[in-house]
């Protein structure tokens, strides 16, 4: 197991930024058992592409759980990777459902690696939804990053560290 590992991790960045692949690569460098949280609801037949693919990518050494509300009872042993937390929100969102990162939080206890979008660089939605999503969704981000030991921005395939340090395995 890598010794400096962080006990948890946020990866952020745009679609398609390059942010899950580098999440996958960072949670094989810890070097224990993979559990992969995935928050994604295949409602159309696109998402259901891109789960396939996703599933395809990671390969079959992780163990899979679908979890688009209750993240932390999917939390696993060794390291867990919830890909993402944007999908998660949505979730709650839809059902009309806030989002408090508290139970999440507090249930950690061995290393966790979230991927989740950065919505807010982008133009103010003409939506109340939207408005409503971009704003939650940069609250969950912040509450994340304030406790997370690692946070990563991906952007075009780059990760640029924000806090803390990749581990010795990464660098």
């Amino acid at each position: 197991m890598e010794q400096n590992f962080p006990k948890l991790t946020l990866v952020l960045g745009g679609a398609n930024s390059g942010k899950s692949a580098f999440a996958e690569r960072l949670t094989r460098a810890a070097g224990m058992p993979k559990t992969y949280v995935a928050t994604a609801q295949a409602f159309d037949d696109e998402m259901q592409a891109k789960i396939a693919q996703h599933r395809v990518d990671r390969g079959t050494d992780w163990d899979t759980v679908e979890a688009p509300m209750d993240i932390v009872a999917a939390l696993g042993n060794g390291v867990t990777l919830v890909d993402c937390l944007t999908l998660w929100l949505s979730n709650h969102i839809l059902m009309g459902m806030d989002v408090d990162t508290t139970d999440f939080l507090a249930a950690i206890d061995s290393p966790v690696v979230c991927v989740s979008n950065e919505a807010g660089l982008g133009v103010v939605p003409d939506n109340a939804l939207a408005r409503k999503f971009r704003s939650a969704q940069g609250q969950l981000n912040q509450d994340i990053a304030a406790t997370a030991d690692l946070v990563v921005l991906v952007t075009a395939g780059i990760p640029m560290v924000l806090k803390g340090q990749l581990p010795r395995s990464m660098s």
